[in-house]
């Protein structure tokens, strides 16, 4: 299984409410995830920093998946006004950080 990682950016002031949506993520969300192939999703905020973390079997599956999807498209529209995101052009995905050390 391959790990993954992103940084991304809440709006000031939306802290709270970026949390909340996620303490109450829909259960479609999630299921699309699974769907996807993504497992072992953690984001981890510092400040106004999200760092996020995901493993995936296929990762150009996993984006295709969630492009063609329509919840993925709700919840990105919902999350939207909440966030600052860097989406790499070639991909329609955040960018996604490269590996740098691993401990196994």
């Amino acid at each position: 299984m391959a790990s993954y990682a992103w940084v991304l950016e809440v709006r000031p002031g939306c802290e709270d409410e970026y949390k909340k949506r996620h303490d109450d993520i829909w259960p479609d969300m999630l299921a699309t995830l699974r769907e996807a192939g993504i497992s072992n999703y953690n984001i981890f905020r510092h400040g106004l920093t999200l760092f996020g973390y995901f493993e995936t079997d296929d990762l150009k599956a996993a984006q295709t998946h969630l492009a063609a999807c329509p919840v993925n498209a709700k919840w990105g529209e919902a999350m939207g006004p909440l966030m600052r995101i860097d989406v790499d052009p070639r991909t329609s995905f955040p960018y996604l950080l490269p590996l740098q050390f691993q401990m196994l």
